[in-house]
């Protein structure tokens, strides 16, 4: 990785500091990171939706299992990010093979259930690590980490839950006077196409959302992880200064 070509100002910082450059980043780069995901993944929200003729609660473990296949994506706008670089729909797609198709049974199988997938993620994508290799990586990674990375993820987890329950009092809200209990009996105990197609697009609107924090959130903690173990920050100051400044015209 090019140090000094990264955009973003490294030091050692406590961990929930990392995470939030994490969301600081989405922030700054929203438009890269939105028009480059949104079409993807609006298209294929839409094809799991279109599975409820098979199973009313099939979309929404298909987006439950799906979620770090999206990251990917994700994971590959925020690296463009940190060196400053606009991400648009072409250069993800341009990049799809290796950005979609790598380590894809991993991702979609055990990896889903890792409690700090988010922050070890850059080791498999980015680093390309396998193997024994990769093991012995993110043990180091990990190191003193764990908890940190598990609750930054716990934390993300509950922020999805209750923008999906902000999301369905809505409903409630404009409900007819008198119709709470049915609508409540609507959207607990009723299996319909509708009720289900509602709680898998409530569903997919909330993780489309949060799911840009969580990953970057993720990566500024790996990035800051490895500022501690490799001394980026120090890297970084030592290239700014004795890197030649450019000449004046006319000297």
């Amino acid at each position: 990785m090019q140090v000094d070509a990264l955009a973003v100002a490294l030091r050692p910082r406590p961990m929930a500091e990392a995470a939030d450059l994490g969301v600081a980043l989405v922030r700054r780069h929203a438009a890269s990171i939105w028009r480059t995901f949104l079409p993807m993944y609006v298209v294929v929200i839409a094809l799991l939706l279109c599975t409820i003729e098979l199973a009313y609660w099939l979309p929404g473990l298909l987006i439950f299992c799906l979620k770090p296949w999206f990251d990917r994506s994700l994971l590959f706008i925020l690296s463009r990010a940190v060196f400053g670089q606009s991400t648009r729909w072409k250069d993800l797609w341009e990049h799809r093979a290796q950005v979609w198709g790598g380590q894809l049974l991993r991702t979609l199988l055990w990896r889903r259930l890792s409690p700090w997938r988010s922050y070890t993620q850059a080791i498999d994508q980015l680093e390309g690590q396998r193997g024994g290799a990769r093991r012995k990586r993110r043990d180091q990674l990990l190191r003193g980490r764990r908890g940190a990375a598990a609750g930054m993820q716990l934390v993300f987890s509950n922020v999805e839950i209750a923008l999906e329950f902000a999301l369905l009092s809505i409903l409630f809200w404009f409900a007819p006077e008198g119709s709470l209990s049915e609508l409540w009996r609507w959207l607990i105990a009723t299996e319909s196409t509708l009720q289900s197609l509602s709680l898998a697009v409530v569903y997919a609107f909330a993780v489309g959302l949060v799911e840009p924090f969580f990953v970057a959130a993720g990566f500024a903690m790996y990035l800051n992880r490895r500022v501690e173990l490799e001394a980026w920050d120090i890297e970084q100051e030592f290239r700014r200064a004795f890197t030649p400044a450019p000449a004046k015209a006319g000297a």
